[in-house]
């Protein structure tokens, strides 16, 4: 198979490795994720500039018409900087909700405002009950003449503070789910805001009466879902594998450098077992990564990026705390990208779900 690089990823690839060397490092991380969005206005509107939120859209709706390779490779390279930027949660998957199910001027306007980097738009779909998948989802929808009327809770809307909107799911009279379209203004909508692990923003959202034209309802099938969901997923593991080789090249130039007993720690036997131990899962981490990229039009797609995720939400944090014991007690400060990765690396092993379920249903598409 050719792992090579088209003209226009190698593009992209570059493009994305000059944002992060230009607009990041560790201090400045910190600074972004201490601005009112938790990330910086400022470089939302390069990435936009630079294509990035563009990439899997249709050149009709005026994105940049690329596959699963280069979304994978524009979040290794994100990763890899340890971004705070929400690129996924609030441009490109809501967006592909939104281009597969609204229609005419709203679906238009929403679309373009997402790719020029003007809107911003979190999914609200998890509610605490879902812990259980015994208890019933109690965010409700009724019709009410041209419109619809919602009611509910939302645990969590990840990248939701500040969103310009939120794609809702409520489960319908007849007992089905259907997602919505609701403006952040929307009456009766109330957002809490507050951080996850790693420094980010997310958002719990209550819904009393808010109603909305029946009109912002998503009509989207289940392939299309499914697809939405697969690269979403690709997106992340891609995100991690670009963090875990941050931390890991990192750490190896620390290892060469800090002297120990009048060497480099890196002269050690133990500790080169130890990297070459972690080399492997880094290794083998990217080859899972590729065999999913390269099964993009196949059925094999959702299967193979399933076993990625669950190969990789797992031995990620393997990885992290080897790389923070590698370092000593300063590895888990934030002060090191160190400390900063393993915090990222840490809400996308658990996000959206934990590893053992990501793997139960790999096993079950054997």
């Amino acid at each position: 198979m050719n792992f090579e690089l088209n003209e226009d990823e190698e593009m992209l690839k570059a493009v994305v490795e000059r944002f992060v060397a230009d607009r990041y490092d560790v201090e400045r991380r910190r600074s972004y994720l201490n601005e009112e969005a938790g990330y910086s206005a400022d470089n939302w509107s390069v990435l936009a500039e630079l294509g990035v939120l563009a990439v899997p859209f249709s050149d009709e709706d005026g994105g940049l018409g690329l596959d699963a390779t280069a979304l994978s490779v524009i979040f290794q390279a994100l990763g890899a900087g340890i971004v705070v930027e929400p690129v996924l949660e609030s441009a490109i998957l809501p967006g592909l909700y939104i281009a597969a199910g609204l229609a005419g001027d709203l679906r238009d306007d929403w679309v373009a405002g997402l790719i020029s980097g003007e809107r911003r738009v979190a999914m609200a779909r998890q509610e605490m009950t879902l812990r259980d998948p015994a208890l019933p989802r109690e965010t409700t929808v009724r019709s009410n003449g041209d419109d619809v009327t919602i009611e509910g809770e939302k645990a969590y809307a990840i990248a939701g503070g500040m969103a310009d909107g939120f794609i809702v799911s409520a489960i319908g009279e007849d007992g089905v789910e259907a997602l919505f379209l609701i403006p952040a203004d929307a009456e009766g909508l109330d957002t809490r805001e507050w951080r996850l692990a790693d420094g980010s923003f997310t958002a719990s959202l209550t819904l009393e009466g808010v109603t909305i034209p029946a009109s912002n309802r998503l009509a989207i099938d289940d392939a299309d879902q499914q697809r939405i969901e697969t690269l979403a997923s690709l997106a992340r593991s891609s995100e991690a594998l670009g963090i875990m080789g941050a931390m890991f090249n990192e750490t190896l130039e620390y290892l060469r450098t800090r002297e120990q007993f009048g060497m480099p720690l890196g002269k050690f036997q133990a500790v080169q077992h130890r990297m070459a131990g972690q080399y492997a899962l880094l290794e083998q981490s990217r080859a899972l990564i590729e065999l999913a990229v390269v099964s993009e039009n196949s059925p094999e797609f959702a299967a193979n990026t399933d076993g990625a995720r669950a190969f990789i939400a797992e031995n990620a944090l393997e990885l992290g705390h080897e790389m923070i014991q590698l370092h000593g007690g300063m590895g888990v400060t934030d002060e090191l990208a160190i400390g900063q990765g393993h915090k990222r690396l840490l809400v996308l092993s658990r996000w959206p779900e934990a590893p053992l379920v990501t793997l139960d249903r790999y096993a079950g598409a054997l």
